[in-house]
């Protein structure tokens, strides 16, 4: 009766469904946290292209040409350093 009475008990203690795989798989959970990356890369980019937007409608007209004039020139050039041609740099004068 004891015995009976103790394997009651712990059958009764244990639930009756047990799943071995609740939650999120290992795959589910990389996808969302590569999603979760790539929204906030875009929402950085987003508010990079706005500051940088917003910087510019602050400088005056000569400066956004000079900027514009630089970007063009770097982007001509490449990454590496530019050097303004000789007869520009023999005539212009040093700050």
């Amino acid at each position: 009766m004891l015995r009976m009475l103790a394997v009651l008990l712990l059958l009764g203690g244990t639930p009756l469904v047990m799943h071995a795989q609740e939650g999120v798989g290992k795959e589910e959970q990389e996808k969302k946290q590569k999603k979760g990356k790539e929204d906030k890369k875009k929402i950085q980019a987003d508010e990079e292209k706005r500051r940088y937007k917003k910087h510019l409608e602050n400088q005056d007209k000569d400066t956004r040409k000079r900027i514009e004039r630089n970007r063009r020139r770097a982007e001509k050039h490449g990454p590496t350093q530019h050097r303004d041609p000789f007869l520009r740099r023999l005539f212009t004068r040093k700050h």
